[in-house]
C-alpha cells in the first residue's frame, strides 16, 4: 500500500458512488457567455473527469432569480439554452468516466472583486446589507423568499433530470445563504432571523428540504457552508463545538447527505483549544457533531492560499503528508482540490501512480484560460 492510497478508497453517498475520494472544488472563473455553458466547458470538465477526479462540483451557477449573480460570465442552471449547455457537460464527463455535479449558487448582495458589473434587477439579501453597517441592495420579504427556495428546489430537480449525480448548495463565503447565518449581515426579527445561529439556519434549512422533495430520497445533497467570509477573513459563525451543532445539525435534519466544509487551509484546527494544535479541522468537527459525511478543503497541495491566488500569488505543490495523516485517522470522508486542479487536469492520476515530481505548480495566469 503506498502512502496515498488512503484517498483512493471507494465511497457510496445515497445513489452516488464514486471510485475514490477527491473532489474537484468549485471554482468560479467566468467562462459562460451570456450564462450559457458551451463545448469548451464540456471539455474542460471531461479534462478533469479523464485525469482521475472523483467527483467533480461545477464552478457557481446561479438559480433562476433577477440578480442571482455578480458577474456576466457567470453560468445560469435556469432556461432552455443554459440547461442544454449542461446536458453537454454532464454528458462529457460521463464519457470521460467521471460523476458530477453543480453548484447552485446565489452571490445575494456580494459585488465580485472581478467586475465592476452589477446586474439589472435590484440586489437582495437578508437585511440589505452585504457585510456588517455596509447597505447594498433590498432586504427580502417573504414573496422573494418563497420565490428562491422554489427555485433552487427547480434547479436540483432539474440537475437529476439532465443526469448529474449529484447537486451541492452554496451556502458559503459571504454569497446569500451564508447571510442569513451571519448576525452581522442578518438583522431580520421574523423567522428567519434571530439572536441564534440556530434560529438563522431556518431559510438554508427550508431550502433543504424543498431541494429534497424535488429530488427524491436517494440523490445526495451538499452544502458548502464557511467560517470564513470574503467580507471578513476572520468571522467565525461558530465560536464552540455547540454552536456548530445548532448550526449544522438542523441542514443534516432536513436532507443535506454532505457538508463541504471550507476553510482556507485545511490543516488548522477548527478548535485547538480543546483538542490541540492538531486536532481536528472543519470538517472533522463537522462530521463528529452531525455525523453526516463531510469534504475537506483548503489550499491542497499548495503553498498558498485560495484568496491570494487572485492578487497574482503563484504557488508550489507541497507535501501532502497531512493530508494523508487526517484521511488515515478517518476526520473526514472526501478532500476538494482546487487550483492544483486548474494548473493540472491529470493531477489525480499522478498522485495516485506516485508521480510527485511532475505535478505541475500554480500559477495565476492560468485562471484566465479554460484549459
Amino acid at each position: 500500500m503506498t502512502t496515498s492510497d488512503i484517498l483512493f478508497r471507494p465511497l457510496r453517498v445515497g445513489s452516488l458512488e464514486l471510485a475514490n475520494r477527491i473532489v474537484m472544488a468549485p471554482m468560479t472563473r467566468s467562462f459562460a457567455p451570456g450564462g450559457v455553458p458551451g463545448e469548451a466547458n464540456a471539455a474542460y470538465y471531461r479534462r478533469r473527469a479523464e485525469g482521475g477526479v472523483g467527483l467533480i462540483l461545477s464552478e457557481g451557477t446561479v438559480i433562476d432569480r433577477p440578480a442571482s449573480r455578480n458577474d456576466p460570465g457567470i453560468p445560469f442552471f435556469h432556461g432552455d439554452a443554459a440547461l442544454a449547455g449542461w446536458k453537454g457537460v454532464i454528458d462529457a464527463v460521463h464519457a470521460g468516466g467521471g460523476k458530477m455535479g453543480p453548484q447552485l449558487w446565489h452571490t445575494g448582495a456580494v459585488k465580485s472583486f472581478l467586475t465592476e458589473w452589477d446586474p439589472d434587477a435590484p440586489l437582495e439579501s437578508p437585511s440589505g446589507l452585504d457585510a456588517p453597517g455596509v447597505a447594498r441592495g433590498k432586504a427580502m420579504n417573504d414573496a422573494d423568499i418563497a420565490d428562491t427556495i422554489a427555485a433552487f428546489a427547480k434547479a436540483a430537480g432539474d440537475a437529476k433530470r439532465l443526469g448529474f449525480d449529484t447537486i451541492e448548495i452554496h451556502g458559503a463565503h459571504g454569497y446569500l445563504i451564508d447571510q442569513f447565518f451571519w448576525a452581522g449581515s442578518n438583522l431580520r426579527t421574523d423567522r428567519y432571523g434571530g439572536a441564534t445561529i440556530g434560529e438563522r439556519s431556518r431559510f438554508a434549512a427550508e431550502v433543504v428540504a424543498a431541494i429534497r422533495a424535488a429530488v427524491g430520497p436517494d440523490f445526495p445533497i451538499i452544502l458548502r457552508v464557511s467560517q470564513w467570509k470574503q467580507q471578513e477573513f476572520t468571522a467565525r459563525l461558530a465560536t464552540t463545538p455547540a454552536e456548530m451543532t445548532d448550526w449544522l445539525q438542523p441542514l443534516v435534519d432536513a436532507g443535506v447527505d454532505v457538508l463541504h466544509c471550507s476553510q482556507r487551509r485545511f490543516w488548522i484546527p477548527e478548535f485547538p483549544e480543546i483538542d490541540g494544535e492538531n486536532g481536528l479541522n472543519f470538517a472533522g468537527w463537522a462530521k463528529k457533531l452531525t455525523g453526516a459525511k463531510t469534504i475537506s478543503v483548503g489550499s491542497v497541495g499548495l503553498s498558498g492560499d485560495f484568496m491570494a491566488a487572485f492578487s497574482g500569488e503563484s504557488s508550489t505543490n507541497a507535501g501532502l503528508d497531512q493530508l494523508i495523516e487526517r484521511m488515515e485517522r478517518d476526520e473526514f470522508d472526501l478532500i476538494a482540490v482546487g487550483r492544483a486542479l486548474i494548473s493540472d487536469p491529470n493531477w489525480v492520476n499522478k498522485v495516485r501512480q506516485g508521480e510527485s515530481q511532475a505535478l505541475r505548480g500554480f500559477d495565476a495566469a492560468s485562471l484566465a484560460e479554460l484549459v
